[in-house]
């Protein structure tokens, strides 16, 4: 258990984080910052009075400040504004970038030994801005994108089979977006290779459907977007390495050569544990699969070629 993890940003992403981290006791305090007054003193007090229902003792707390965040063991980033229809990822870029940039500064300051997981979008630069503002190592700024996109993946495949999530198993790399590459070849349910139990073309209308996800969601919400889902895959990320589970899971990390791309924030299977990303895993791509990565990696340095 770690003893305290802070939430920046306290909209429906960082509010259901907070939340989620308390149910599961995966530290002691829990403290919601945001820069609107009263907004996180008042969610963080009414998600500690659910306490006594819901049976946690971790103390949640809000705060307009960092100085209650001072020694926290991990932060999650959530900050920024939220797509709105019509709007794509990248549209967030130059507000955002400034938000988690701010953020990033005030997290090495009060905290300079954390581990960072941004959610901020879009992801993959926001993660590398997160890194270039704390000064931080590559180990301890991860970006929370490929957890989210493979449970998507997973539940339209559990979806078209009529199917438990729990047996499908998946994995999505590459930038959080259009381009994202859902790994087909890697895709099973209860072991059984998933293209022996559905047809090309309706795995390619569920990989579309995975790459629209969120797409998808704000044309239904019309003023927001989705945050029960990134919420609960921000968390699973946490719980890994609060608790030192060494999970590989999909997560945007810095890269160093690995899949032949350097320099920049891409989605790629990580063991996640004890100090953050310990090890960006490898694993065999087809021509295609790596070519569609390499596509991704074009996509996220366009993007980062504009800050």
């Amino acid at each position: 258990m770690a003893g305290k993890i802070t939430v920046v940003g306290a909209g429906h992403v960082g509010e259901v984080c907070a939340q989620r981290l308390a149910e599961k006791e995966l530290c002691r305090e829990v403290v919601l910052i945001d820069i609107i007054e009263g907004i996180p003193q008042g969610k963080g007090l009414d998600q500690w009075e659910s306490a006594p229902v819901e049976g946690f003792d971790t103390r949640v707390t809000g705060a307009n400040g960092y100085g209650p965040a001072e020694g926290s063991d991990l932060f999650i980033v959530t900050a920024g504004i939220a797509r709105k229809p019509g709007m794509s990822r990248d549209d967030l870029l130059r507000t955002n970038a400034g938000i988690v940039r701010s953020v990033s500064e005030q997290i090495a300051r009060v905290a300079p030994e954390a581990v960072v997981i941004v959610v901020s979008n879009p992801l993959d630069v926001m993660a590398y801005v997160a890194k270039e503002a704390t000064g931080f190592p590559r180990e301890r700024v991860v970006g929370m994108a490929g957890v989210l996109d493979t449970a998507r993946f997973r539940s339209f495949i559990a979806l078209e089979l009529d199917v438990s999530v729990e047996d499908v198993q998946a994995m999505v790399l590459g930038g959080h977006g259009d381009t994202m590459v859902p790994l087909v070849s890697y895709t099973t349910v209860s072991g059984i290779p998933v293209s022996h139990l559905i047809p090309r073309d309706r795995l390619d209308a569920l990989i579309e459907r995975t790459r629209n996800g969120g797409a998808e969601i704000v044309g239904y919400l019309k003023t927001g977007s989705a945050y029960y889902a990134p919420s609960a895959a921000a968390v699973q990320m946490a719980e890994a390495i609060v608790r030192d589970k060494r999970r590989i899971l999909p997560a945007a990390a810095y890269l160093e050569g690995e899949y032949g791309h350097d320099g920049i924030y891409l989605g790629v299977p990580c063991k996640l544990g004890e100090g953050g990303l310990q090890e960006v895993i490898e694993v065999p791509l087809s021509d295609a699969e790596a070519a569609a990565l390499a596509k991704s990696a074009d996509h996220v340095r366009g993007t980062m070629a504009h800050l």
